[in-house]
């Protein structure tokens, strides 16, 4: 049975048919209305996705391909709106809506009492919208739609509070970051019709094949392969989206957005369209070695690097956020090591328990009141059980304990790197090994620092201050909620609170709850076929000799023994010693922790100052341009255009003008004057030329 149109149609237009009610008419149909219409078009949009996975996994329809509506035709170039749905895009359909209908639900509970409640509801749908219809395409302009799109929604949500200085800056800088990186996708979608003539994925990967021995022409002796250069422009754009080394520094910043935001755009969706990307261009990303290792380095680099970042970070959230860039990096260095499948695994799991992270973390926040520090927390397991539980649970698949999501999907990734000969391999296992034991570091120091060890929050009842979620005005809920006291040296000691923190209501503890079952069985249950299945079918390709999830699938045994084995791997181990260190650390020594700050001062700066990126590009590019900018306006605007070209001549015409106005005196003498000169000069040029 073949899917049917109606039924692909309804999946991506729903959400958008709930964005447009609650967007135009929020204020007509209230806030129990907006929410209402956009949950359950995204309720509608997941049941239909679960439904068309289930009918290409059980063998009941082929891979469904057609275009719906021709967007323009030039010449022998077209472009449509159209569908390829296989089972790598149902797979990445039924994740997005999924997290997405929960992260709708809870954001009933979060955005209670904010003034922005419809306009929220809204946004979200349309991202949903946006995020559907990437995945889906089967074109690259349509992708290209739906990529811009996602960075657009991605803009307004993080400036949702559009208020707060913070919030501004930071949507304006992912913005910008990510037009750097989408410069690079257009050049590589550019180069993908220059060479291949054609904007539909099965056309172009038919004919893919033919870039090799192809250059393009940089200079008059310089001579670039194709397929390395399209490769690489499209991977860039995947470096701006799914925040790679050096474009990654919008991703953390982007914390200034609703924690719902945080869970659905940097843990789940967005920042993942540019690993998906990368996976469905599998065929070109084949033809290039030079591609596959700068991917893989890129990613290895990001996977270290900014992980060790979110050790130092005491907001809640930013810890969160640093590990999404760290996983990130997992995924990449997959794709640079042809293990597309395992990037893509990896994507699944990561969704489930990294939305689950960034929405406990949003329950704690509500919890102490909108307070994020660290430092002010401690002890919260007693007051808030479900949200420590499904914390915990995702804590232990993000640090890939054997039996987790994580697991499954990490350590096939370690090994993958450790099975591939490409040039870089070597650096990238180092950096995907030693992630392993930073990622640990942070999560248990995120999990002991909240949840654990003595409180440091006073609660003082003064029924003055009413209890808020009002997120509109941060500026007042920071005056009346949280009070911080520091010590004669500057040192952090207590956070003042006005209300006993409270486990959080059912619509925020419920999607915790759905999101923690698949971060401890879908690891379990998907790897044998995603993995070292067939399961993807044509959707991923690979060349034999970069097939290193077939050599991995060799030593398979079943999901069980892998997870047995796992006890004994060098992973496990490196978890295991970094949960000792935190242990002692933060249940029976913290002091410990001051004194390896101190000792280590010159790291600690470092990574406090995010290895100084934002100093970097605030000199280099923001100055930079400004001052490039004044040098242009002055020495060229003012000096050539004004000066020379616009004033000059002007000058030049008023002075002919001038010369012109005295000739023309009114005056009949002077014009018969003229005429005489001037026919006595024709009769002498004209003997001159007898003569």
């Amino acid at each position: 049975m073949e899917l049917s149109t109606s039924i692909l149609l309804t999946i991506a237009l729903a959400p958008l048919v709930g964005c447009l009610l609650a967007g135009f008419f929020g204020r007509f149909i209230g806030r129990a209305g907006s929410h209402s219409v956009t949950i359950l078009g995204v309720a509608i949009a997941c049941g239909l996705s679960f439904y068309v996975l289930y009918q290409l996994t059980s063998g009941g329809a082929p891979i469904y391909n057609q275009n719906i509506y021709t967007w323009f035709e030039i010449g022998n170039y077209s472009a449509h709106v159209g569908f390829m749905i296989d089972r790598l895009t149902a797979m990445m359909m039924v994740v997005v809506t999924f997290v997405s209908l929960l992260v709708h639900i809870y954001t009933i509970g979060y955005m209670a009492d904010d003034p922005g409640y419809q306009r929220f509801f809204s946004y979200i749908s349309l991202f949903t919208f946006s995020m559907l219809m990437l995945v889906m395409s089967n074109n690259f302009m349509q992708l290209f739609f739906g990529w811009e799109a996602v960075g657009l929604v991605s803009y307004l949500l993080i400036g949702f509070w559009y208020k707060r200085p913070t919030a501004i800056f930071a949507n304006l800088k992912a913005f910008l970051v990510n037009r750097v990186g989408d410069f690079g996708f257009l050049l590589g979608i550019a180069g993908v019709l220059y060479f291949l003539g054609t904007l539909d994925y099965t056309t172009a990967f038919a004919a893919a094949p033919t870039l090799v021995g192809k250059t393009l022409q940089i200079t008059q002796n310089t001579h670039w392969d194709a397929a390395t250069v399209i490769c690489i422009c499209l991977f860039i754009g995947a470096m701006g989206k799914s925040a790679q080394v050096p474009l990654h520094v919008w991703l953390p910043d982007s914390m200034e957005g609703p924690t719902p935001i945080s869970a659905l755009i940097h843990a789940a969706t967005m920042v993942t369209a540019g690993i998906f990307m990368v996976a469905r261009m599998s065929p070109i990303f084949e033809l290039s070695e030079t591609a596959l290792s700068f991917v893989m380095i890129i990613g290895a680099t990001g996977a270290l690097f900014t992980g060790l970042i979110g050790i130092v970070q005491n907001d809640i959230k930013r810890v969160v956020a640093y590990s999404t860039l760290s996983q990130l990096g997992y995924m990449t260095v997959a794709l640079g090591v042809s293990a597309y499948a395992g990037a893509v695994f990896h994507l699944m799991t990561h969704a489930f328990f990294k939305a689950l992270l960034f929405l406990g973390a949003g329950s704690v926040i509500i919890a102490m009141h909108h307070e994020q520090d660290m430092r002010y927390m401690g002890g919260l397991r007693k007051y808030m059980p479900i949200t420590w539980i499904t914390m915990w649970i995702g804590s232990l698949a993000l640090c890939g304990v054997p039996f987790f999501a994580g697991f499954y999907s990490k350590d096939a990734i370690i090994e993958a790197v450790g099975e591939s000969h490409r040039w870089g391999a070597t650096y990238a296992y180092f950096c995907v090994m030693a992630g392993a034991f930073v990622t640990a570091l942070y999560t248990f120091r995120q999990m002991y620092l909240t949840f654990h060890g003595k409180e440091r929050f006073v609660v003082v009842h003064d029924h003055g201050h009413g209890h808020a979620h009002g997120h509109d005005d941060h500026a007042a809920h920071d005056e009346h909620h949280h009070v911080s006291h520091k010590d004669d040296h500057g040192h952090h000691e207590q956070g003042i609170m006005h209300e006993t923190p409270k486990e959080s209501p059912w619509v925020v503890t419920l999607p915790l709850i759905l999101l923690a079952i698949p971060s401890i069985i879908v690891g379990f249950l998907a790897i044998q076929p995603m993995l070292y299945g067939e399961w993807f079918g044509s959707a991923i390709h690979v060349n034999e000799a970069n097939n290193v999830l077939g050599e991995l699938a060799k030593e398979f045994h079943g999901s069980v023994g892998m997870a047995l084995h796992g006890f004994l791997q060098l992973p496990f181990l490196l978890v295991l010693t970094a949960f000792a260190i935190q242990t002692y650390i933060y249940l029976f020594n913290p002091s410990v922790a001051d004194r390896i700050k101190n000792a280590l001062k010159p790291i600690y700066n470092l990574l406090n100052h995010k290895y100084w990126f934002d100093a970097v590009y605030f000199i280099v590019f923001a100055r930079g341009g400004m001052a490039l900018g004044r040098a242009l306006w002055k020495g060229g605007d003012a000096a050539v255009i004004d000066g020379v070209l616009v004033n000059g001549s002007a000058g030049l015409v008023d002075r002919i003008a001038g010369g012109m106005r005295r000739l023309q005196s009114g005056y009949l003498y002077h014009y018969a004057f003229a005429m005489i000169l001037g026919l006595i000069l024709l009769l002498g040029g004209y003997w001159l030329v007898g003569q």
